[in-house]
């Protein structure tokens, strides 16, 4: 054996002693979950033993402490996975999401909660949020805003008349692909895709596909399902939909914004404790009067609390009326918000909290723009 393979060999050899000391460190801290979950009594659902302030706590700290070479990104993954299969030892938590399966929705569910989850893709947003209010799920994803396309001013509404409370956020960068079987652009006759994708790749359509049908239908995953037995029919969808579907990349990163990014709501029925770096989502709204927008957002500046978002939507049953939908940096437990609601809530609107969250936690090290989910 030569100087190499000796030295090769002694790589290989550390490599197995680190693997057997890793998989004895991830043993030792499921059992230490386990226990955590054990001190809090027999709960009849995933859910009481979730904490999703804690978890932040946790990622915050790999992003502190890594120093590579494995970029953030990945490192996140690997940490989300490993707390996941550990909370799923108790019971495995049921996520509902916009479906059907293969969507970017159903990315941004294992991009927060890890894989060890029981994901179940709704056909509607109004199914998403009834899952979770009907105890079907413990959990709901949903879009919520796009930096390109802006606000969904659906999911919006759908806050208007729930219960739900926002509990986290996701940000997903989104990556774009040309999906199909045919062998180059001069075999594709039609593209489907979700309209919004269509929008987000408008400009590298028009200038490799001219004249190509555009064909607007529900979803990306919907559009992958009708292309996989169209050979001359291309889909525009992410990486997961390419695996469900078995459609091969023909161009990938087609969308002309590079930065995309689709940002998405956990819903739930509980509010958690803070993180230590969270935001607040607000819900604005009163009678028809002079300054009362003014009034209510008065105390935000009095107590120097950051608005970091603010949309306006036509307020159910009153012409020319409207209700506002605010973030807030901060707690609402915690001062110096904990304060600015108490006063928002006598300026003679009405403020409805619907809810505090961890801010989502993004690593930006090289690495982030290749990897999808």
């Amino acid at each position: 054996m030569s100087q190499d393979d000796d030295k090769l060999q002694n790589v290989r050899e550390r490599i197995d002693a680190l693997d057997a000391e890793i998989q004895r460190l991830i043993s030792e801290r499921a059992d230490l979950a386990y226990e955590v979950g054990r001190s809090k009594g027999q709960h009849p659902s995933a859910v009481a033993y979730y904490r999703p302030e804690r978890e932040a706590q946790v990622l915050r700290g790999v992003l502190e402490r890594n120093q590579g070479p494995l970029s953030d990104s990945e490192m996140l993954r690997l940490f989300r996975e490993i707390m996941s299969a550990c909370l799923a030892r108790q019971e495995p938590m049921k996520i509902a999401y916009l479906g059907p399966e293969g969507t970017f929705t159903q990315q941004a569910v294992y991009r927060h909660f890890g894989h060890s989850v029981l994901a179940s893709g709704q056909p509607t947003l109004e199914g998403v949020f009834e899952q979770v209010q009907g105890e079907e799920a413990d959990f709901g994803v949903v879009p919520i805003e796009n930096s390109t396309q802006g606000v969904v001013s659906h999911t919006l509404d759908l806050f208007l008349d729930s219960p739900l409370n926002i509990c986290g956020e996701v940000e997903l960068r989104i990556h774009h692909n040309l999906l199909t079987h045919s062998r180059g652009l001069a075999g594709i006759d039609r593209v489907y895709a979700h309209q919004q994708s269509l929008s987000q790749c408008k400009g590298w359509l028009r200038r490799n596909l001219p004249g190509v049908e555009l064909i607007a239908v529900s979803s990306n995953a919907e559009a992958a399902r009708r292309v996989r037995s169209a050979p001359e029919s291309a889909a525009i969808a992410g990486l997961t939909a390419a695996e469900i579907y078995g459609l091969p990349v023909l161009f990938s990163n087609i969308e002309d914004q590079k930065d995309n990014t689709t940002r998405f709501l956990v819903i739930g029925r509980e509010p958690f404790s803070p993180s230590g770096n969270d935001k607040t989502s607000l819900l604005l709204a009163g009678d028809e009067g002079p300054g009362l927008l003014h009034a209510l957002l008065a105390p935000l500046a009095k107590h120097g609390v950051n608005m970091s978002r603010i949309e306006s939507r036509p307020a159910p049953g009153g012409k020319w009326e409207y209700v506002f939908f605010i973030d807030v940096d901060g707690h609402a437990g915690e001062e110096p918000l904990r304060t600015a609601l108490e006063e928002m809530n006598n300026a003679g609107g009405n403020c409805r909290l619907l809810g505090s969250y961890p801010r989502a936690v993004m690593g930006r090290l090289p690495g982030e723009d290749r990897e999808e989910s």
